[in-house]
C-alpha cells in the first residue's frame, strides 16, 4: 500500500496553474517557499504536469504510471500462482507415482 500524500491533491493542481499562468516564470524555490511546500515536491509536480501534457519525454504520464502499477501487481500474482500450480502438481505427481522414492 502506497504511503499517504503528504499535499493534498488541490494544492498540487494549484501550484502547478500558478506556476504555468506566471510569466516570466518564477523561482520555483522562492514559489515553494511562499505555499509552504518543499521545493523538489513542486518541480517533480511541475515535472509530471509536463509530462502528462505532452510536453516531456523523460517522464511517464500519470496514466502511464498508474498502468504499469497495475501490470506490476498483476504479475506479482500471477508469479504467486504459478509457484503454487508448481508446488502442487509435484506433490500430485509424487502421490500418483508410487514406484518414485520418497
Amino acid at each position: 500500500m502506497a504511503a499517504p500524500k503528504k499535499y493534498p491533491q488541490e494544492l498540487r493542481e494549484r501550484a502547478v496553474r500558478m506556476y504555468r499562468a506566471a510569466d516570466p516564470k518564477p523561482v520555483i524555490r522562492r514559489m515553494a517557499e511562499d505555499l509552504g511546500v518543499h521545493p523538489e515536491a513542486l518541480r517533480n509536480w511541475i515535472r509530471q504536469a509536463e509530462a502528462d501534457a505532452g510536453e516531456r519525454d523523460d517522464r511517464l504520464t500519470t496514466a502511464e504510471r498508474e498502468e504499469l502499477a497495475a501490470l506490476r501487481k498483476e504479475n506479482a500474482q500471477l508469479k504467486r500462482a504459478n509457484e503454487v500450480l508448481r508446488t502442487a502438481s509435484a506433490f500430485f505427481a509424487a502421490q500418483l507415482d508410487p514406484t518414485r522414492p520418497r
